[in-house]
């Protein structure tokens, strides 16, 4: 389903309506936290808010949990 459109409780409706029915509440709130992270990726490329390669060749070595 294309949820560029969408509104966020629509979003979690269809979310809702795909996931087993066994899923944890746990698992579900990931589900909806990889969404909103997603989403909010999008809305800043679209304001052109993006970084250079090499800005996260340089950054990402923080990012990685040891």
């Amino acid at each position: 389903m294309n949820t560029v459109n969408m509104s966020s409780k629509d979003i979690i409706k269809d979310l809702l309506l795909r996931l087993p029915d066994e899923i944890s509440l746990h698992q579900i709130a990931q589900e909806i936290e990889f969404i909103a992270a997603v989403r909010q990726g999008m809305a800043e490329l679209d304001r052109g808010e993006s970084i250079t390669i090499e800005q996260i060749e340089k950054e990402l070595p923080s990012w990685i949990m040891k």
